[in-house]
């Protein structure tokens, strides 16, 4: 299984938090029925966040439909908020409140961002079924098996989902503990 996937390979529209040309890219790909995508999904933006414009997050979805009944659908009704500019807000509320994914919460969270309602659920969401099934063959292809799966700039990355060790992968500690920017060496 190949231990490396470049972001750029991907042709359909990214998902991306922080500053788009950044030096260090983390892609995640993720399931939004996924207790482990939840509690990444804070360390995740607090990367970012606290990473002086070094890194970016790309997320990606890798819904396991077999043990996640509502993940394909939650997948869905989040890129229906791409138009509408709210994927990010729409990506926090679902991993907040993902024991309730039902097709009536969808399209209340789908609404309460912006979103047409609509297009959250049932047939009109399946419009937005190719970029979830390129990421999920993306996923695949990459050698993902669970998820969260993560990779900086494009290495299979196997630590701990912790603020302390992704900084460490990114090379990041060290710029913020001097409080300036700049990648590890």
């Amino acid at each position: 299984m190949p231990a490396s996937q470049d972001p750029e390979d991907h042709e359909i529209v990214e998902h991306v938090r922080g500053e788009i040309d950044a030096p260090v890219t983390v892609l995640e790909y993720g399931d939004y029925e996924c207790p482990y995508c939840a509690g990444a999904a804070p360390v995740l933006r607090q990367l970012v966040d606290e990473s002086n414009g070094l890194v970016r997050l790309v997320f990606r979805n890798l819904p396991l439909f077999e043990v996640h009944p509502h993940a394909l659908p939650a997948a869905l009704a989040a890129e229906s908020t791409v138009e509408a500019g709210v994927f990010w807000k729409m990506h926090e509320i679902l991993f907040a409140r993902q024991n309730q994914l039902e097709d009536r919460n969808l399209r209340a969270y789908a609404e309460s961002v912006g979103s047409d309602p609509e297009l959250a659920v049932g047939p009109a969401s399946e419009r937005f079924a190719p970029k979830v099934r390129s990421d999920y063959e993306a996923a695949i292809s990459a050698g993902a098996q669970g998820t969260p799966t993560l990779f900086v700039n494009g290495e299979l990355y196997a630590g701990r989902l912790e603020l302390p060790a992704l900084q460490r992968a990114t090379g990041t500690s060290r710029a913020r503990r001097r409080g300036r920017p700049g990648l590890r060496r």
